[in-house]
């Protein structure tokens, strides 16, 4: 256990929200699509993967992005990226734990890959710039995970080395970017084996509301 970790990086969805796949479901459910038809139109087809790689970092908007999935879903494209991501709730366990390391002493820090911000916002309600010392959202910096430059600024603005921080995400492969910059990746997959793990890093007791 260090004693020198002071930073804690935290992606958003599927780590500061509920997972990202059972809403992702529900939507489909909801609008009568075969299981699996998202992740096939958008993050299989190789169009669909580049046009939301572009969103993630600014280079088309959220509206043009929905016309685009609504054509490979089928489905109308007004609000889209808000009909699939509906059900996301708060994830208490992970934003209690973030609330605890700050009274700590410990600087908590957003990085998140954009979905756009307009029309529908994926923030909205949870007061990042105020619960949060740093907050990186991709779209404003024209970069995103895994691209080391937007973890290098995050960095940056933590205004800590990468060996004193931890970063916490839903999607391995940016977990495994961030550990190539020498900082210490937790892959979350349970919320509460997550908050279990970053107690016995900082070793700090973050699971007190």
């Amino acid at each position: 256990m260090s004693n020198r970790r002071t930073g804690l990086i935290l992606d958003f969805g599927g780590v500061l929200t509920t997972p990202l796949l059972p809403a992702v479901l529900a939507f489909e459910q909801r609008e009568g699509l075969p299981q699996g038809a998202c992740l096939t139109a958008l993050y299989q087809d190789e169009e669909g993967v580049r046009i939301t790689s572009d969103l993630e970092r600014g280079a088309v908007s959220q509206t043009e992005w929905n016309i685009f999935a609504g054509k490979m879903l089928g489905v109308p494209a007004d609000n889209l990226m808000g009909r699939i991501f509906g059900d996301l709730r708060p994830e208490p366990l992970m934003i209690n734990a973030a609330a605890a390391a700050r009274r700590a002493g410990i600087k908590v820090g957003i990085l998140s890959n954009s979905v756009g911000l307009a029309p529908w916002d994926l923030y909205d309600g949870y007061e990042l710039e105020r619960l949060y010392d740093v907050v990186v959202i991709s779209e404003h910096h024209l970069l995103r995970k895994p691209d080391p430059e937007l973890f290098e600024i995050t960095l940056k603005l933590m205004d800590l080395p990468a060996d004193e921080c931890v970063f916490v995400d839903d999607t391995a492969a940016y977990t495994e970017a961030a550990e190539q910059l020498g900082i210490t990746g937790v892959h979350n997959q349970d919320p509460k084996q997550t908050v279990a793990t970053l107690t016995e890093l900082f070793g700090v007791d973050l699971t007190t509301a």
